[in-house]
């Protein structure tokens, strides 16, 4: 368990990757070779875009792929460099985690469940609130072994295209990863693993000795 956890991010990502480069390809061919179209290929390539883009946040966290300026803080000894990346992993699960409530508020309502109550921290669940399970996407169709979802999520209603609670669940799926890759981010650098968030110079490093290799 713990092994795919550590990579689905990667696993989502050569996903979505594959089903977006099937679909386009497959969406060309009826384009050209049979004068038609797959009306759903671009909404379906639109929300996997989304996906990749949201997953990737927390895997460059968990690559440690994340651009900053390290100038200054390479002035300092590495305790205290140490000490900067504490604070600057701590204000960001601080800003993860309001980004995962708000996630969670803007899916849960496509879900029909409860958002949380609270402008910051939340302190309970909204009694009253009025589901929205019966909004759709504009033209992806439903397909057939997803048909149980009517029930649980639309009365038993029939649904002409997949429920928006599908595609929007990457966000509070991204928001909690990116959540925990901070955490495990802090972890590294309180046990002395590593000193900063962003990207070392040994990946400008990595990146020289590539193109050196490829022009050998």
């Amino acid at each position: 368990m713990s092994g795919f956890v550590d990579k689905i991010e990667e696993n989502l990502i050569a996903l979505l990757l594959a089903l977006m480069t099937i679909i386009s390809f497959a969406n060309v061919i009826a384009r050209y070779g049979f004068n038609s179209n797959i009306l759903w290929a671009l909404e379906f390539s639109l929300y996997c875009f989304a996906w990749l883009v949201l997953l990737g946040a927390s895997y460059a966290v968990k690559k440690n792929a994340h651009l900053g300026v390290d100038v200054l803080i390479n002035l300092f000894s590495e305790p205290v460099r140490r000490i900067f990346g504490l604070v600057a992993v701590a204000s960001c699960i601080v800003f993860s985690f309001l980004l995962l409530k708000g996630a969670w508020d803007y899916w849960s309502i496509f879900a029909n469940l409860p958002p949380t109550e609270g402008r910051w921290f939340p302190t309970g669940f909204v009694e009253k609130f009025r589901g929205q399970g019966w909004y759709e996407t504009n033209d992806i169709p439903v397909p057939g072994f997803m048909k149980f979802i009517e029930d649980v999520f639309n009365d038993g209603d029939e649904y002409e295209k997949i429920p928006r609670l599908i595609p929007y669940f990457v966000l509070p799926v991204s928001m909690a990863l990116l959540l925990y890759r901070y955490v495990q981010a802090a972890v590294a650098i309180w046990v002395g693993k590593a000193d900063r968030l962003i990207v070392s110079h040994e990946a400008e490093d990595d990146v020289e000795n590539a193109r050196l290799s490829d022009e050998g």
